[in-house]
């Protein structure tokens, strides 16, 4: 039995190669895994005597050859396969051992492999009688199978033959997304996801779901630590992400977000972040039932002790201080994240029928000093701070969004509805009256006036918006009547 092995990466490399050697395998290597195998003492027949062809152009061609390939394209139950190797003095190679160089650390011309997957293709093609293992973490089985029924199982080879392909697709995948770098939206967009977390089910218990990550890729997700609670669901991920993202977006200071339904129902920022909490929590304790907090300081024993009686599915930090999350911990539903800030996403993906929807993630692109007042009055200093936390909280609010904040804290928001006068209506109701003086973020124009008359009856004293409405001049001239200072972003954020 002959085994090729040729790796990069040469983790648990030395005990593959002495167990198959042990097992009576030759095995045929080239370049530097022949060295680190000789150097090791193991014996092995380097690719160059096989073929009888030095490698060349700098090791770009050592494995492209017949007697190679040739070995382990071989169908076995072929006459005429048998006959040519036969003819050509080719032996048959029964176990592949490959993995790549490294492109995604090392992104180069150099590093674009050509015969390592060649040989993957080659083997996992074959993988009725060839043998393909592209991960470290089959030599383990591969070898136990192999000292147990002296071969591969044709269960086990397929496994093994769907990882390769699984490899060279992701690997190609990341070369294009290497000559794609700076063009947002390239012709083609190849993605290639592992599995990386199961969940028991989606967002209804008849739906199969599961958490993937891009290949070679690691976010916040997979480097969190979970310290309680029961095994985090589908729903917990999508509104966890949501307030995680949400809350790394209110500026430098301590801050809270709780996110239900994937809306924020609750924030603030504040000198501390108990206060914080219990700001964010008072803007809709209703809705904050069964929510997401998402802290972007670390929790306070006095934050804990806040929390710790209001039902809450998922709390996430970046810390707990000393007796927070024993205090958090004891209640054996409440699911407690440590995490990482979240990194930057590349698409904005959505399905539809036989394809998907594509866009750049949303972003803030206007900052304060490119906004414009546009009424006679203007904002006072309390109200220009109220606007900025109303504009970043709305764009996490699903459009139609309102959101009305005061003193740094969200006193009212309206989400999701059909027309933007009853998200105004909603947003108002729920303030009950504290946002008297206050600030309102609306994440598109405000098409009628009658948004106005509504926001003025709340006691809204500022209003953000994008601007660009047909009836601008109808609004302003509304906002003018009632007093009230409006500013116009000139950008949009709605979130469907």
């Amino acid at each position: 039995m002959k085994a090729l092995i040729s790796v990069y990466d040469k983790t648990g490399l030395t005990n593959l190669a002495r167990g198959l050697v042990d097992l009576g395998w030759e095995i045929v290597s080239s370049g530097g895994t022949a060295t680190a195998l000789s150097d090791e003492g193991i014996p092995v027949t380097p690719v160059e005597e096989l073929t009888a062809s030095p490698e060349m152009l700098g090791g770009r061609v050592k494995t492209l050859h017949p007697r190679i390939h040739g070995g382990i394209l071989a169908d076995r139950d072929k006459p005429e396969h048998s006959a040519d190797l036969e003819g050509q003095g080719i032996e048959p190679i029964d176990l592949v051992v490959c993995n790549l160089y490294p492109f995604r650390s090392k992104p180069s011309l150099e590093m674009i492999d050509v015969g390592g997957p060649t040989m993957v293709r080659a083997a996992a093609k074959n993988h009725a009688h060839v043998g393909v293992v592209v991960d470290p973490g089959d030599y383990g089985q591969v070898l136990d199978e192999l000292r147990a029924d002296g071969a591969l199982s044709a269960e086990t080879k397929r496994r093994l033959a769907r990882a390769a392909f699984a490899h060279t697709a992701a690997y190609d995948a990341a070369i294009v997304a290497w000559f794609d770098e700076g063009d947002v939206l390239p012709p083609t967009i190849h993605l290639a996801l592992t599995r990386a977390q199961s969940v028991r089910y989606g967002e209804n218990p008849h739906q199969q779901a599961a958490r993937y990550r891009e290949v070679g890729q690691h976010g916040w997700w997979d480097s969190m630590t979970q310290h309680g609670g029961k095994e985090l669901s589908y729903l917990n991920l999508y509104d966890t992400e949501a307030a995680w993202r949400l809350v790394h977006d209110l500026g430098d200071g301590p801050a809270v977000v709780i996110v239900k339904h994937a809306n924020p129902c609750g924030a603030a920022v504040a000198d501390d972040i108990e206060t914080a909490y219990t700001r964010a929590h008072a803007c809709d304790p209703v809705s904050a039932f069964g929510g997401i907090v998402a802290a972007n300081r670390p929790v306070s024993l006095a934050m804990a002790e806040a929390l710790a009686p209001v039902f809450t599915e998922v709390v996430v930090a970046p810390a707990y201080e000393a007796g927070a999350l024993e205090a958090l911990t004891a209640k054996k539903n409440l699911r407690v994240l440590e995490a990482d800030p979240p990194g930057h996403q590349r698409f904005d993906l959505r399905s539809i029928d036989a394809g998907l929807l594509v866009q750049e993630p949303d972003r803030f692109i206007s900052q304060r000093p490119d906004w414009r007042v546009a009424t006679k009055a203007r904002p006072t200093d309390d109200q220009w701070a109220d606007l900025a936390l109303a504009w970043r909280v709305c764009a996490w609010v699903k459009s139609n969004a309102i959101t009305f904040v005061k003193h740094g804290q969200a006193v009212g928001i309206g989400a999701g509805q059909q027309n933007r006068v009853d998200s105004v209506r909603i947003a108002a109701r729920k303030a009950d009256g504290r946002a008297r003086g206050g600030a309102c973020a609306s994440d598109a124009f405000f098409p009628f006036r009658d948004n106005i008359d509504e926001l003025a009856a709340a006691g809204i004293g500022a209003v953000v918006q994008p601007g660009g409405s047909l009836r601008d001049e109808e609004v302003i001239a509304a906002a003018d009547e009632h007093g009230l200072a409006m500013v116009f972003t000139g950008e949009r954020h709605f979130r469907h």
